[in-house]
């Protein structure tokens, strides 16, 4: 297989609810006026605590401090992995699932931190730029690593980064086995044509700008359990949409397609109180066993928590599955 460290510089940042007012102009920019920005790597995702946005750094200078901003200190390397271009039979699971052997579990044992955004198309698995070379090291055995430069690959030696290379350290502690929650949402994972973004406008504007607000003659939710969830990406071109039923009945489905099967899926959420970003294994976690049991799943880290979706008919499975996982002795 060969992995690719993708030309992109990336800044993880989370807007705090209350503060978004300050950035909607930005937002909808790097949203719908991609050509007016140089920004070609943006990814919106709202939780119940927060908006977690991820963009390069173009798109980092249209957001301008401010005290609803946090920032993550470092810069992440985007990777994906590609199957020497044999695309994936539909029996085969699909999402982290397929790279949770392969990468996630050799970086985790590294002590190398990363942040994991699934979306319709592929996976991206982010590492700091500090970490590459213990990346590179770990994972040149497994696979053919090439780095992109201005649209062009060039293969990664492994001579290239042993210069000044030291490990993480000591291998990485048993990873905190943390606790997980299961709403009742079933989610959609969609993309849709850029063009027809304007289309759709008003609907995605109102589902991520004005959800939170009760719309005048509207009934409470009749599960208080579901969770807030919706995530936008548009990167290098491609949109990928991940939101619950409920918010999908709102947009036109003649412009928003998914795979044929159209499945739904159920989210594991990840974490009882909000996550560290130097904690190592949680992605490890949860995709570790799903790997065994080849069930499919896709993976988005937020700023605070994290978030994996799995088949709905396998839901079941999965929460006996996580549950024997925590009462399992650590090693």
């Amino acid at each position: 297989m060969d992995l690719h460290i993708l030309d992109h510089r990336l800044r993880v940042t989370s807007i705090c609810k209350n503060g978004l007012v300050n950035f909607t102009h930005p937002l909808i920019k790097l949203i719908f006026l991609r050509k007016r920005t140089r920004c070609k790597f943006f990814s919106l995702t709202e939780t119940p605590e927060n908006f977690t946005v991820v963009l390069d750094e173009e798109g980092f200078k249209e957001l301008q401090p401010s005290e609803h901003l946090q920032v993550e200190g470092s810069v992440w390397l985007p990777l994906n992995v590609i199957s020497n271009g044999n695309a994936s039979s539909s029996s085969q699971a699909v999402g982290v699932t397929k790279i949770a052997k392969s990468v996630i579990a050799p970086l985790a044992q590294q002590h190398v931190s990363v942040f994991m955004l699934s979306t319709y198309q592929t996976d991206f698995i982010l590492v700091r730029e500090k970490d590459l070379a213990v990346v590179i090291h770990t994972l040149e055995e497994e696979f053919n690593i090439y780095r992109e430069v201005g649209g062009e690959y060039s293969a990664v030696l492994s001579q290239d980064v042993r210069n000044g290379f030291q490990k993480n350290g000591k291998e990485a502690p048993q990873p905190t086995v943390h606790p997980v929650l299961i709403p009742p949402n079933q989610f959609c994972v969609m993309s849709l044509d850029p063009d027809t973004l304007p289309a759709i406008a008003t609907t995605l504007i109102d589902v991520l700008f004005y959800s939170s607000s009760p719309k005048e003659g509207a009934l409470p939710s009749q599960d208080l359990d579901c969770i807030k969830f919706f995530s936008f990406s548009l990167i290098d071109g491609y949109v990928s949409l991940v939101m619950d039923t409920e918010a999908q009945r709102q947009f036109p489905a003649d412009l928003l397609f998914t795979s044929s099967s159209g499945e739904l899926w159920r989210m594991v959420r990840i974490g009882g109180q909000p996550l560290g970003f130097e904690e190592c294994g949680i992605v490890a976690q949860i995709s570790q066993p799903l790997a065994d049991s080849d069930i499919s799943a896709y993976y988005i880290s937020t700023f605070s928590f994290d978030h994996a979706l799995v088949p709905e008919e396998d839901i079941v499975s999965v929460t006996e599955m996580l549950q024997q996982h925590r009462k399992e002795p650590a090693c």
